[in-house]
């Protein structure tokens, strides 16, 4: 309880506190990382993430992301430290949430500021006219086309050999600098760039304040308070005090 009492301190103290959450945030949501125990890694092919195989072989990509990826994500709903992580934005502690994940749990939780490092499952694109649309909107079993063009829609994730949302990337860098106190949740730390933000935000003075089951690469380098804990029982107990 100490640790948890110093992160919320540390958290009523600041002027611009932010978090940056993983994979492990979502765990708890019945959400499979990609890497690690259960991870999705284990059951397919990292290649079926590439935007070069999606290209060629959209049949077979839509097949897997239907039945491995969409399923679970579609369904999910969020748990305790989503929920946790809205109200303190409520409340004006956490002014933006900076995510790897791409699950859409933070919107469904309530958190309006919101910086999606590797887009949104809950949307599909174009790949012609970059048109969007929600994935509700369509039978995934079948490749869905765009109804403007008639082009491929694709995920409106970051699919390996794309780059990051540049509008994101730009604010999360700028969140990153400014914060004084970033709350990182269920990050390995192993994945840039996104992984390079706490650090900068560390660079640039903050304190960090770490979320994690197990450590990570950020434990040792840079955090200032590691809470070695799941996420909804911790931020269960952080947004008790605050």
């Amino acid at each position: 309880m100490e640790l948890i009492k110093n992160a919320a301190i540390a958290l009523k103290d600041s002027k611009y506190a932010v978090a940056f959450t993983g994979a492990g945030i979502s765990v708890e949501s019945g959400i499979s990382p990609f890497r690690g125990e259960n991870g999705i890694w284990n059951k397919y092919e990292e290649k079926l993430f590439e935007i070069n195989y999606f290209s060629s072989h959209t049949k077979e990509a839509w097949k897997m992301l239907c039945d491995g990826f969409y399923e679970a994500t579609l369904k999910a709903n969020p748990n305790a430290a989503h929920i946790a992580l809205a109200k303190l934005e409520q409340k004006g502690i956490i002014k933006a949430v900076i995510t790897q994940n791409i699950d859409n749990l933070h919107a469904k939780a309530g958190s309006k500021n919101v910086y999606e490092l590797h887009g949104n499952a809950s949307k599909l694109t174009c790949i012609n006219d970059a048109s969007k649309y929600l994935v509700q909107d369509f039978d995934l079993k079948t490749a869905p086309c765009c109804e403007k063009c008639g082009a491929m829609l694709k995920p409106d994730f970051v699919f390996f050999g794309e780059t990051l949302p540049e509008k994101d990337m730009r604010k999360s860098i700028e969140a990153s600098r400014e914060c004084d106190v970033m709350l990182v949740i269920g990050s390995t730390g192993i994945v840039y760039p996104a992984a390079s933000l706490p650090f900068e935000a560390k660079r640039n003075g903050a304190v960090i304040i770490e979320i994690n089951p197990t450590p990570s690469s950020f434990t040792n380098e840079i955090a200032d308070i590691f809470i070695p804990m799941k996420s909804a029982k911790a931020m269960s107990q952080v947004l008790v005090l605050l």
